[in-house]
């Protein structure tokens, strides 16, 4: 009995050997163009692809965001090319206290242009201090959540993003025993509200509580949203810290509370 479960469990392990081999086999000859996938599978859904801003918020798209805190060079040619005209590079910061900023853009309060796009990018009520991965996520989600949310709940755009700050060299909550906040490498975006093209303004301090009316659905859809293109979301439900502020944060694997 024992001799024949030993010979069971072997069997077992060498399918599932077998079955790696032919995985990492299969991986290296799509790369080396042995096996081709072109016109089966979309060149953004290939995990060794760049990351581009059309491309949908699927799984794919959400680990190659995730990754870009390991891949400077992919981070900074992705806003290089996709928004040029809304980030401007700024000379790393070393530190010793936690707070240092490496690879991280001053994101315009108004673009220079619309970068070749027909549809203008949101503005800032103020610029604002961004890691790389901060602001490639913030601009898949301006793309793929905020502007169409916008449009599903309220029938028109958001042109106006008013936000709290990104860059403080705290800890989280000010606690003195606390671990480092995203704040103190610009990791972290808190967004307050929110201006409509036809001039409504929409925070989260006044219409969160409104869930029954258009506005707090649309923040409360805003937050879901979110949870697609950041690591870490919080809101006023989380705690009282966050009663006024969306905290976007590029850590994490979609903590969404």
């Amino acid at each position: 009995m024992l001799k024949r479960k030993g010979l069971h469990e072997r069997g077992k392990s060498r399918i599932i050997t077998l079955l790696c081999l032919i995985a990492i086999g299969s991986g290296v000859a799509v790369q080396r163009d042995i096996i081709s996938l072109t016109g089966l599978v979309p060149a953004y859904q290939l995990p060794w692809t760049p990351l581009v801003l059309d491309q949908p918020l699927g799984v794919v798209a959400r680990w190659k965001l995730s990754r870009l805190s390991r891949q400077p060079e992919a981070c900074r040619d992705f806003l290089l090319r996709e928004a040029s005209s809304r980030v401007t590079a700024l000379p790393d910061r070393t530190a010793t206290n936690g707070c240092q900023l490496v690879n991280h853009w001053r994101v315009a309060a108004v673009a220079d242009d619309n970068g070749g796009n027909e549809i203008a990018p949101v503005r800032f009520n103020n610029a604002f201090i961004a890691s790389c991965p901060l602001a490639v996520s913030w601009l898949f989600f301006e793309r793929h959540g905020l502007q169409p949310t916008a449009q599903t709940f309220l029938g028109q755009r958001v042109t106006q993003v008013d936000h709290l700050g990104s860059y403080a060299c705290r800890n989280i909550y000010g606690r003195e025993n606390a671990r480092r906040s995203e704040h103190a490498t610009a990791d972290a975006l808190d967004v307050a509200g929110f201006r409509l093209a036809e001039g409504r303004q929409i925070n989260l301090l006044a219409d969160w509580a409104n869930e029954d009316d258009a506005e707090g659905r649309f923040l409360r859809a805003i937050q879901q949203a979110a949870c697609q293109s950041f690591g870490t979301v919080l809101g006023p439900d989380y705690n009282a810290a966050h009663r006024d502020h969306f905290h976007l944060g590029t850590r994490g694997w979609r903590v969404c509370r």
